[in-house]
């Protein structure tokens, strides 16, 4: 059954994205930083937790959990330090993501060579 919901939320999200692409002059760019910016929004609702219960890790798949992963990072770590702890905490929880994304890139950017 997580397979099914996971399948679920993560078509969703595929399909919105499509629809919103096929229907607008908004290119992929601007699409993923909006699904960010929706996926902070619902986080700073409580609205996204209920997602992740419900659907599992079929929520933390797509592109809107990076945003909730700011957002959750940012708002428990204003807790404990207070307006500073926006930026201490924002990427605390999402440290390893971004620290793989470059060294993967790095490693990517050695040991390929270019077309053009």
């Amino acid at each position: 059954m997580n397979y099914l919901l996971a399948f679920v939320f993560c078509g969703f999200v595929c399909l919105v994205a499509q629809v919103i692409y096929d229907h607008s002059n908004l290119t992929p760019g601007h699409i993923i930083c909006y699904f960010v910016i929706v996926g902070a929004v619902l986080d700073f609702f409580n609205i996204y937790d209920t997602l992740v219960s419900i659907f599992h890790a079929g929520a933390l798949l797509p592109i809107t959990s990076f945003g909730h992963s700011l957002m959750h990072g940012a708002m428990e770590a204003t807790d404990e330090f207070g307006i500073f702890g926006l930026a201490l905490g924002m990427f605390d929880l999402t440290a390893a993501g971004i620290t793989s994304a470059i060294v993967f890139a790095f490693l990517v950017a050695l040991f390929s060579r270019p077309k053009s």
